[in-house]
């Protein structure tokens, strides 16, 4: 009896998006793979009919209603007002996990690192890619850094899990908690914390600008590694080029409720048209695509039919040469030469085998109970340029009342006052920390604050509240204290 078509979503995309589409979906047609297609139209032709994020309501139906997202790569218009598809999408739906194989195809695909085979897991739905920024004064801009311990929890048990669930070694945490000591410093700690419950795995943590420099250089070093999102959307790129080709990895987005596909590169309207783009990357995200749907005969027999590919060089330009390739290839030929080799295993490359449908990742986020919370007292950011860190202090010193203390100033971060240095350049852009006399501060301390700030001319920007939770701080000190 023929098992049920899985229904899922399925967009064409931009520039070579249709082209690339076309390949894997005939590929997969060929390979047995079940499949029902619901066709969505996202990217810019969606963007130029008046929806910034790419993406018309409809689609958002058929998406929450097969919960599995086959996308191409999309062209986002130049200018503002635009939002990212891929982020909106990834955030809206939950889909925490960003999963990127990055894996040599040596000797038949040039690559310095001959035994790479790296899984770069990112966390897909915080961090700097909140998106959440003001430009404050005249001089200075910020974008708000957030990281959650849901979020935190989420993506490093998933990491673990996986890592245990596809029999690998070791996991590698990848962080800059030297310098952001509570935002990378939570997700170091988390990784610790859940790292434990796995004593058969190996576990490290590396700051990230040095385990970047050895994922580029010694990528056999590493195995599984999770980040935080901006470091994992950039490492992903470096691990999957320094492998062969960012053309020749596929990705996938798992959430709780739905999952999306892909492959990682753009959609390069240069070459739109022109049968020239390497359908690899697509292909390879609807292998794991078969796999999270079950299918994993059908995905075996199109992941093998491509090593086979790959093995026998027959490649597409960006991956040709004349040392290790056979036959140059369009994107159709390329497919038809996949689709020749189905039910063929590589003789050289490692074939790959999926003989079980993957088990549910354990991924809950249980809350814990709250910690105690106590307001010790509040930054206030200022707007100044009219004299020295001295001068702001004596117009700010008494705005603190008799509950608030001026404790300091900086000025991007660094302490300029009491006792700040000559040499530092400072911008438009102070912040003046008042610390409670008397223990814990009041929102209506906090309040008096700012009203005595309004009264007194001062270009105030926002302020934070400093809290201690059961009795740690919950703040940064100033570079210089």
């Amino acid at each position: 009896m023929t098992e049920q078509a899985a229904r899922i979503t399925m967009a064409r995309g931009d520039g070579i998006g249709p082209e690339i589409m076309d390949a894997a979906l005939k590929v997969l047609d060929r390979a047995g793979a079940r499949l029902e297609l619901e066709e969505i139209e996202i990217g810019e032709s969606v963007y130029k009919r008046g929806f910034t994020a790419g993406i018309e309501p409809a689609a958002w139906d058929s998406l929450r209603r097969t919960k599995v997202f086959l996308k191409a790569p999309i062209t986002t218009p130049q200018g503002g007002g635009f939002k990212s598809l891929n982020v909106t999408i990834r955030k809206t739906l939950g889909l925490y996990a960003n999963v990127r194989p990055c894996v040599s195809y040596h000797p038949f695909v040039e690559t310095k690192h001959p035994g790479m085979d790296v899984v770069i897991i990112r966390e897909n739905e915080e961090d700097l890619y909140a998106g959440i920024e003001h430009r404050q004064t005249d001089q200075v801009v910020q974008c708000l850094k957030l990281i959650t311990r849901p979020g935190c929890e989420k993506i490093v048990r998933y990491a673990f899990e996986y890592a245990r669930q596809n029999n690998r070694r070791k996991v590698s945490c990848f962080t800059k908690d030297n310098i952001m000591k509570l935002t990378d410093g939570l997700f170091h700690k988390v990784f610790d914390e859940i790292g434990a419950e796995y004593p058969e795995l190996e576990k490290e943590h590396w700051i990230v600008d040095i385990g970047a420099a050895m994922l580029a250089d010694t990528p056999g070093a590493f195995d599984v590694v999770v980040m935080p999102n901006l470091y994992g959307d950039m490492l992903s790129d470096v691990a999957a080029q320094i492998a062969g080709s960012v053309g020749l990895a596929g990705s996938s987005n798992i959430g709780e409720h739905v999952a999306m596909f892909e492959a990682i590169h753009g959609s390069a309207p240069r070459l739109a048209g022109k049968n020239q783009a390497n359908p690899t990357g697509l292909l390879l995200g609807s292998v794991m695509m078969l796999v999270h749907l079950g299918q994993t005969e059908a995905a075996a027999r199109v992941h093998n039919a491509l090593l086979k590919t790959l093995e026998d060089g027959v490649h597409t330009g960006d991956i040709y040469s004349a040392s290790q390739s056979r036959r140059q290839v369009g994107t159709k030929e390329f497919a038809e030469a996949v689709m020749e080799r189905l039910g063929e295993e590589p003789a050289e490359l490692k074939a790959v085998r999926y003989l079980a449908a993957p088990k549910k990742q354990a991924v809950e986020w249980k809350p814990s109970k709250p910690a105690l919370k106590s307001t010790v007292g509040v930054d206030l950011f200022v707007e100044w340029r009219q004299g020295s860190p001295d001068d702001l202090a004596a117009k700010v010193k008494a705005l603190g009342g008799e509950a608030l203390e001026l404790k300091m100033i900086t000025n991007r971060g660094v302490k300029v006052w009491p006792g700040g240095m000559p040499e530092t350049f400072c911008t438009d852009h102070w912040r003046c920390r008042y610390m409670g006399q008397d223990g814990a501060v009041s929102h209506e301390t906090i309040a008096g604050l700012v009203g005595r700030a309004a009264a007194e001319g001062i270009d105030f920007i926002k302020t934070e509240n400093l809290c201690t939770f059961d009795g740690e701080p919950g703040f940064s000190l100033g570079q210089g204290q």
